[in-house]
């Protein structure tokens, strides 16, 4: 994965609107397969070249939610980082993404709760130019005070 940043922790303090982090990471076979095996999401159109070319998609596709992970990374290493608690996220699915895809999963910050801990991010990931996956996170963001 190349990242633009260190991994690490922005406490809540720190945090400023528009701040963006980003990773890349190319998708294999191997991330696909990996994948099936933990969540046991086994659909062919993941697996089965075959199958998956009789589909709308005409080949192969990583699943989705595959994708969405690498969001998870960027949030939980990057922005905010370490200490970061998921509370929701929302997601549309624009794209495909397929074995060999180099995607970017993009997270900015929109607005911030300071009372509450809560941020609310702007998530997406790309495959070259094209959006493949929209969202928006909601998270409660580590403090200097508390953690």
């Amino acid at each position: 994965m190349l990242d633009n940043l260190p991994r690490g922790t922005i406490v809540i303090e720190d945090l400023e609107i528009g701040m963006t982090r980003h990773l890349h990471k190319q998708v294999t076979d191997h991330d696909i397969e990996l994948f099936a095996q933990v969540s046991t999401d086994r659909n062919p159109v993941h697996l089965d070249e075959a199958y998956a070319q009789d589909t709308i998609f005409e080949g192969r596709i990583a699943h989705g939610m595959l994708t969405a992970g690498l969001i998870s990374a960027v949030i939980g290493e990057q922005l905010p980082g370490h200490g970061t608690v998921y509370l929701g996220q929302t997601l549309k699915f624009m794209a495909p993404v397929r074995p060999g895809d180099l995607v970017r999963a993009e997270v900015t910050v929109e607005t911030i709760d300071h009372a509450r801990r809560r941020v609310t991010l702007a998530t997406r990931c790309l495959v070259g130019d094209t959006v493949v996956l929209k969202g928006e996170a909601v998270v409660l963001a580590p403090s200097r005070k508390f953690d």
